[in-house]
């Protein structure tokens, strides 16, 4: 019963993510105006908004013009209630619980965004931080979760101005090699951002959620999920190297978090 509660219970919120994800971006407020239809604009009535069933019953298509419903619609809807359910299958129905799911959905939308827009917005990266912050079972945890969350995101600070300096260093040095009189006062090198700020927010919300040995692992397994894109996108233009790091951090993160305890017993049994 409470797994079938936390699952509707993820539906729900799913329905609104979605609103999240498509206007934020678009600097559209997310709470003052009602539902409506991209293509006709048309207000949406309340039984069009009924997570999975309206979109399954509509059959993809908007009921006024017709015009075809992103599928993004239903899988975040229904991600977002299989989210609702393992957090509850582990930890039951509790508000440490609902709050280390919020955070996940706000690591989703996050996903959603960066893949889509390439863009990392702060309200949402620091909704996620809260909520993981605050999803304890006691004061001692929520100050365990603010002291890690903080450690990662100065760790993950340090990592990127020193990645910064060494690829700009490198591109400097390059170009001192083709100085000539007529242009060695001047220096065009740009500063290249090994990575962006967003990410060292998404890393608070990881320490925050899964404490220092299991981020660390999230981190390992993210670079691993990354590597075979990279791979897959070096001989693209340069628009399309830029590969969100986001979707990887949550993706390792939520799978972390469903394996802790194997992961964390084969630590402590070989390390």
């Amino acid at each position: 019963m409470e797994l079938s509660i936390a699952f509707v219970f993820g539906l729900l919120f799913g329905s609104f993510l979605n609103v999240v994800i498509l206007r934020i971006p678009k600097e559209e407020s997310v709470v003052f105006e009602g539902s409506y239809c991209y293509s006709c604009g048309k207000k949406l009535k309340p039984w069009h908004n009924i997570p999975l069933f309206s979109w399954l019953f509509l059959r993809g298509k908007c009921s006024y013009c017709r015009s075809k419903i992103s599928i993004q619609y239903p899988l975040i809807e229904l991600t977002s209630g299989l989210l609702f359910l393992a957090v509850a299958s582990q930890y039951g129905l509790s508000l440490p619980a609902f709050f280390i799911a919020l955070s996940f959905l706000m690591l989703l939308a996050l996903s959603m965004i960066d893949f889509k827009y390439k863009m990392v917005p702060d309200s949402l990266n620091l909704l996620a931080i809260f909520f993981a912050i605050f999803g304890a079972w006691s004061p001692q945890e929520v100050l365990q979760n603010f002291q890690n969350a903080l450690l990662f995101s100065g760790g993950f600070t340090l990592l990127r101005f020193a990645l910064s300096y060494y690829l700009t260093s490198s591109i400097y040095r390059a170009a001192l090699k083709t100085k000539t009189a007529w242009n060695k006062h001047y220096d065009r090198t740009p500063f290249i951002e090994a990575m962006g700020e967003g990410d060292i927010m998404v890393a608070a919300t990881m320490g925050a959620l899964l404490g220092v040995k299991l981020t660390l692992v999230a981190i390992f397994l993210s670079a691993l999920l990354t590597l075979p894109v990279l791979l897959l996108v070096q001989n693209r233009s340069e628009e399309e190297k830029r590969v969100p790091f986001v979707p990887f951090l949550a993706l390792a993160t939520f799978i972390v978090f469903l394996y802790d305890s194997p992961i964390l017993a084969y630590i402590q049994a070989n390390y």
